[in-house]
């Protein structure tokens, strides 16, 4: 793995920039999930709406969620993220629910990036809104490589043979799972 993307990376999160990097899933853009304003920035990169939040890749660890064959992203309601979370991020980032979605990457450029940061990493698709999510390097909107701050190059050691975005599991703060997204 190149050392020193993965260190440009974490130095442009660190400065409250955005990243256009890949992920186990598709490509994604993000920043630090701590960064309000990083956090507003990308709301306004992908011309998204407030009212569509976005996740948080987080490091392994006593999160209570699984992750299995393919990539699976957990959306935990308030109780549970944040007592696993605190009070440390981005008070844009939850749902209006509160709701808050989580997945554990199996991706080692994103977890060297993570455990570098050393907090959670906003996580979105690289696209405008509305537009279709680039499943390759090569498909994403040369506008959008413009916008963020650092581009990851599409390196072969950082890809993901993965093509999909993420399954999609609520769970409801009773315990009960809703698959959104199979």
């Amino acid at each position: 793995m190149k050392i020193e993307i993965i260190e440009q990376a974490v130095k442009v999160l660190r400065g409250g920039g955005t990243i256009l990097y890949p992920t186990d899933t598709i490509w994604g853009i993000g920043c630090d999930a701590r960064d309000r304003e990083a956090v507003e920035k990308l709301y306004a990169i992908k011309e998204r709406d407030h009212s569509k939040s976005m996740l948080l890749l987080v490091e392994s660890g006593e999160w209570g969620v699984e992750s299995g064959e393919r990539p699976t992203t957990y959306i935990l309601p308030r109780e549970r993220w944040q007592a696993l979370l605190g009070n440390g991020i981005a008070d844009n980032l939850p749902a209006a629910d509160d709701s808050l979605g989580i997945r554990v990457p199996q991706h080692a450029f994103c977890q060297e990036v993570i455990h570098q940061l050393g907090a959670p990493l906003v996580s979105t698709s690289a696209n405008l809104s509305g537009h279709p999510s680039p499943q390759r390097y090569e498909e994403i909107e040369e506008e959008l490589k413009r916008r963020v701050d650092f581009c990851v190059p599409p390196l072969p050691e950082f890809l993901s043979t993965e093509t999909r975005g993420s399954r999609i599991v609520k769970i409801l703060p009773d315990g009960t799972q809703t698959i959104i997204r199979p």
